[in-house]
């Protein structure tokens, strides 16, 4: 680009006011976001509201908890970490009752118990103090989470 015409873009470009500028952007991502969900081919869940916002707390202290573990493994504590998986992600009666209420959706449902079940399982891993079956099981562990992901949207 020549120098006049450089010079013009950046005279233009200086003349966008921020507020412009984040106009512009959020015209962009809603139609970007309008285009997504026109193409998500995952199955929608059909939540109420309620029910919505409970399941994407849940979902959020599941990460939370997989950071956690992630960190207590990284220090070998593999005691605190089995307490992690089993408490926060395995099946509890809570979290028994919960995947059966939670949908009408027998897959995603049966999906979940499957996650929590071999969060229970990661718990044990955990235990024996093996690092590789650790993050092996974990890594087993999450792929319920990416499958969800992958199949699912609320």
């Amino acid at each position: 680009m020549n120098k006049p015409g450089l010079i013009t873009v950046l005279l233009a470009v200086s003349c966008i006011s921020p507020a412009m500028a984040e106009n512009t952007l959020t015209g962009m991502d809603h139609r970007a976001m309008h285009q997504h969900m026109m193409m998500d081919e995952r199955t929608p869940l059909n939540l109420s509201p309620q029910m919505a916002q409970h399941q994407l707390q849940n979902m959020r202290s599941h990460v939370v908890a997989v950071q956690t573990i992630i960190g207590l493994l990284a220090n070998s504590d593999f005691n605190q970490a089995a307490d992690v998986a089993h408490n926060q992600l395995g099946l509890t009666e809570e979290m028994r009752k919960m995947c059966n209420v939670i949908s009408d959706n027998k897959d995603f449902n049966e999906l979940g118990l499957a996650f929590h079940q071999s969060a229970d399982q990661l718990a044990d891993t955990f235990k024996t103090k093996d690092m590789k079956k650790s993050l092996d099981a974990l890594h087993d562990t999450m792929q319920y989470c990416v499958q969800c992901h992958a199949t699912f949207r609320q």
